[in-house]
Order: C-alpha cells, then sequence, then structure tokens
C-alpha cells in the first residue's frame, strides 16, 4: 500500500476516491501532509471518504501521527493520518 499524499492544491473529493480505495482494497490508507493547508486538506478529504465508505457500510477512525520525511535533502516534519475501519 502507498502512502496518499496531500498537497495544498489537492482536491479533497479527489484524495477521498483514493483513501477510500485504499481502505477497501487494503484495509487501510495512510494519508501524509506537509504545512497546514495540505493538513487542511487531508483532513477535508478524510471526512469526504468516510460518506463514501458509509455507503459500503464502513465506518472508518484516524489515527494521527508526526514523521520526519526528507524534502530536498533536509528534514521536515509531516503529519500522517492512518485511516482504518473501526
Amino acid at each position: 500500500m502507498d502512502i496518499i499524499r496531500v498537497a495544498t492544491t489537492s482536491k479533497p473529493t479527489a484524495v477521498a476516491g483514493a483513501i477510500a480505495a485504499s481502505v477497501r482494497e487494503s484495509n487501510e490508507a495512510k494519508v501524509q501532509a506537509i504545512g497546514p493547508q495540505a493538513v487542511n486538506q487531508a483532513m477535508k478529504s478524510i471526512a469526504v471518504a468516510r460518506g463514501y465508505l458509509a455507503v459500503d457500510g464502513l465506518t472508518v477512525v484516524v489515527v494521527p501521527s508526526f514523521i520526519e520525511v526528507a524534502v530536498d535533502g533536509g528534514k521536515r516534519t509531516a503529519m500522517r493520518f492512518l485511516v482504518e475501519p473501526r
């Protein structure tokens, strides 16, 4: 399973579709964002994905965490959200 990376310009409905597909296929989705606007887009995407998955009778929970990622030779702190069925 790949990490779903979210940017400030990401469309929440498109990301939500990827999250829902990942949860359906592998029973979890890992969503990653760097920066406050990207985290906002990620959370909107997760909220929309909850609706998509509810149609299938799935309820999901989100577990947030901080991680260090390498970006352009340096390190940045990112938020990672583990989305999995309840």
